[in-house]
């Protein structure tokens, strides 16, 4: 595997992806600038991110977006202000050639890992694709979606574990696949995902929030190389996730931790 574009990006220290779910308006420059100044002032690298569109809604009444082209310009607007690269999550090939005219990375949603087309195209756009790794399969079987990307002529290629279905309405993270996934790839850990409570009988995704500082140590400690971690001002109020998400307030206490527990790993 190739790490030169990963520890480019980090600078061998733990790598904070963080931003809103989805991209609700202009509201997306506040969060940025809390998010940043939290990472600045511990002195992490940062990727920020936010969804121009949500596609994978449990109800046609959910929301899904204020518009491509408008939420993908907030979001390189918040790159081109800050200087930070950005990412978002793609769900067609047709898409993968869009955003990457916006965004440095390029995400897999979960579900879609197995999608090659859509694997393929992220790959040949020449951005870093960062593949989640879908509920459903196994740490050793994401080598196989990677390969892709490899095969595709692009050696920048992440994986992402952001839990196993567990039940009908419920995740668990292994945290066994984290040095697993790292043997061929730079591996995330998404915080937020893993503690969601998917299903639910009302078509709202609920979650665990509470437990994201546990959930993060333990992978940090496990060896992720970064954590994703979705954060919002108001979680209550947040048109997407804002049951699994963090409020903002809390990021730079979490970040702390996070650092702690890398430092005494390394």
């Amino acid at each position: 595997m190739s790490r030169a574009k990963f520890d480019q990006i980090s600078g061998s220290n733990l790598l904070v992806i963080a931003g809103p779910c989805a991209i609700e308006g202009e509201q997306i420059h506040d969060i940025a600038d809390g998010v940043i100044e939290v990472c600045r002032d511990l002195g992490l690298s940062l990727i920020f991110k936010g969804s121009y569109r949500k596609a994978n809604r449990s109800r046609l009444d959910s929301f899904t977006g204020i518009g491509d082209e408008k939420a993908l310009q907030l979001l390189a607007e918040v790159a081109q202000k800050h200087e930070v690269p950005i990412t978002t999550d793609v769900h067609s090939k047709e898409e993968a050639a869009m955003a990457a005219n916006y965004v440095d990375v390029l995400q897999i949603p979960a579900f879609l890992c197995r999608q090659t087309d859509l694997v393929v195209a992220a790959a040949q756009t020449g951005k870093i694709v960062n593949i989640k790794k879908g509920q459903f399969l196994s740490a050793e079987s994401m080598r196989h979606a990677v390969t892709k990307v490899w095969d595709s002529g692009n050696e920048n290629c992440w994986v992402t574990e952001r839990g196993t279905t567990f039940g009908y309405e419920d995740l668990v993270v292994d945290m066994r696949g984290i040095p697993i996934m790292k043997e061929f790839a730079p591996t995330v850990v998404d915080l937020t995902h893993s503690l969601q409570k998917p299903n639910q009988s009302s078509g709202v995704t609920g979650g665990n929030p509470q437990f994201i500082s546990t959930i993060g140590k333990a992978a940090v400690a496990a060896g992720a190389d970064a954590v994703f971690i979705e954060t919002h001002p108001y979680p209550s109020n947040a048109k997407s996730d804002g049951a699994n998400m963090l409020h903002l307030d809390n990021l730079k206490e979490l970040l702390t931790a996070l650092m702690r527990v890398h430092q005494a790993v390394k």
